[in-house]
């Protein structure tokens, strides 16, 4: 039987909805400010999608786009700039930043209170002891279609596939907090095969075009792709084999129309979040 498709887009239609009647009963309206440097056309996607929503749900928006030969110290001071202004409760820097950037020393300067995409270490720190203040977008928009879908990682054995800070590492961090046995695996994992089909929940993060394939998931898993690929036709993939995968899964994400849209809406909870601890 055909695997249940895990509908990302209309689980952020809905959260939206939830997120615009709290905007709404607040005593001020939410603001972000959103930095992108150079022009990066899969960036400049993101900024406008992050826009669009932010005026969907009432948030205030500001855009920064600073030019590809930008200096560092520029954006230091543009964010120095944003941390002291009271209108403005979430900072996102749109990765990546070109090479003459020290990334770190960027996310680093975001004041914690306002770091909506949860990247400076203090966020990541209290994430870890299990206190997060916001939490990591992709991460948390996966952990939200979990629960709409009524599948709890209880007890389950959940294999990440991909450690990256963005998305591997804090999503095996989320699925420990909620009492799930995890396994981290990456590309010195030998018979990556073998670890995955022991996984009741599988998380695919790594960016390579149909590395799970149906061999390598149990038969009734659950499989949450969250990779973004493009075919040579230009058209969009996962890192799982969709077609065969989901002939054997009981629950499957599309890409697109999965992960994606939930990691924006997951930016619009930390912004509202983001706002609420500064008291509007």
């Amino acid at each position: 039987m055909p695997a249940t498709i895990i509908d990302g887009k209309a689980l952020a239609a809905k959260c939206k909805a939830r997120i615009k009647g709290e905007v709404e009963a607040l005593s001020k309206r939410p603001g972000l400010a959103v930095i992108i440097v150079g022009d990066n056309p899969a960036s400049r996607i993101y900024v406008n999608h992050k826009k669009k929503d932010c005026e969907e749900c009432g948030i205030y928006s500001e855009e920064y786009a600073l030019p590809e030969q930008a200096a560092q110290k520029e954006l230091l001071e543009l964010i120095d700039v944003l941390n002291g202004r009271e209108d403005i409760d979430g900072i996102l820097c749109q990765l990546p930043l070109p090479e003459q950037f020290d990334e770190k020393a960027v996310l680093e300067a975001i004041d914690p209170g306002k770091d909506v995409d949860c990247f400076h270490p203090y966020n990541v720190g209290k994430l870890m002891i299990g206190e997060p203040v916001f939490l990591p977008c992709t991460p948390a928009g996966v952990m939200e279609m979990l629960d709409e879908y009524g599948i709890d990682p209880k007890g389950k054995h959940c294999v990440v596939v991909g450690r990256s800070n963005i998305v591997g590492k804090p999503q095996a961090m989320l699925l420990l907090h909620r009492h799930a046995t995890v396994t981290v695996c990456h590309s010195r994992t030998p018979d990556l095969g073998a670890v995955t089909r022991q996984a009741d929940i599988l998380v695919a993060a790594v960016g390579k075009r149909d590395l799970i394939t149906a061999d390598m998931v149990k038969e009734g898993a659950v499989v949450i792709d969250v990779a973004m690929n493009k075919k040579e036709d230009g058209k969009l993939c996962g890192d799982v084999a969709y077609a065969e995968v989901a002939e054997k899964a009981s629950y499957i994400t599309p890409v697109p129309g999965g992960c994606g849209p939930m990691t924006r809406v997951m930016l619009l909870q930390n912004t509202l979040t983001a706002a609420r601890t500064h008291g509007k």
